[in-house]
């Protein structure tokens, strides 16, 4: 693993956009209800992972965890020795497509080891990323899914659904962030009156401002977790006209404030 770690090291120092995430603290982070809006694919490569309401689901050093969209889970990033460091990466419903046959299924999860020909691929994966265009992301990434698939996880197309309505707003919402998109303007954009929207949106268990909660929010989370911005930065960025109403948001979410997440991060002299 160390390999595959100082290849994300010497990648993630570029200022350019990446096909994937690093997450990384020398001190315990326990953050509650992290929205999870796309598959996700997490590979600890040091420390250990938690998830759920007890922290039921263990991740060790060597372990992956593919998780389907949810809008809030519970998670505990714990260092063991130096850190705890993570590689995560987003997917698209698109990126399933063409794999295997449709799998129905409730659970919301799959978890394994990483064995050397998956770690060689996400070596490759984070490498390639240097020179290549974002127009070709979607075809390494989908790389990735075969190979878990031929490696026996079929159960990774269970956590892939087609696109929810949600998932479209959220998708409106995070081109700009920082910009206030109203109601009427999203109705527009979906081609749906207002109380068609919010049916549909109560048939999936939410609403248009706890999308856009979620949007501005995980933005936070991500910036926190991924550079070194500001939070007064990092608070605007997000659509708060002040740092303290961002502080105030973010712990009611989180369960932490974002100076607190930060201190988990590095060295900090009290």
């Amino acid at each position: 693993m160390r390999t595959l770690i100082n290849a994300i090291k010497v990648v993630n120092t570029q200022d350019r956009p990446l096909p994937f995430a690093v997450y990384s603290s020398i001190k315990e982070q326990h953050l509650l209800n992290v929205p999870v809006v796309k598959p996700l694919f997490i590979a600890v490569l040091d420390g250990d992972k938690k998830l759920g309401k007890d922290g039921e689901i263990v991740c060790r050093a060597g372990d992956f965890i593919f998780l389907s969209d949810s809008p809030a889970i519970n998670m505990r990033n714990i260092p063991k020795e130096k850190e705890y460091y993570a590689l995560l990466i987003e997917f698209e419903y698109e990126d399933f497509l063409g794999i295997g046959p449709n799998v129905a299924s409730k659970q919301y999860f799959t978890k394994g080891e990483i064995p050397v020909a998956l770690e060689k691929c996400l070596q490759q994966f984070v490498e390639w990323s240097l020179f290549a265009p974002k127009e070709l992301w979607s075809i390494r990434r989908k790389e990735i899914l075969h190979l878990l698939y031929h490696l026996g996880h079929t159960d990774i197309l269970a956590m892939a659904t087609p696109h929810k309505l949600g998932q479209k707003i959220h998708a409106l919402f995070s081109e700009k962030p920082s910009a206030e998109l109203s109601l009427t303007t999203v109705c527009q954009q979906v081609a749906m009156s207002e109380s068609t929207l919010r049916r549909k949106l109560a048939a999936e268990g939410t609403t248009v401002q706890e999308i856009k909660d979620q949007v501005k929010l995980g933005l936070g989370l991500h910036l926190l977790q991924t550079t070194n911005h500001a939070i007064v930065y990092i608070a605007e960025q997000c659509g708060y006209q002040s740092q303290s109403r961002f502080t105030s948001r973010f712990k009611e979410r989180f369960g932490l404030t974002p100076s607190a997440l930060r201190k988990t991060k590095k060295n900090v002299t009290e």
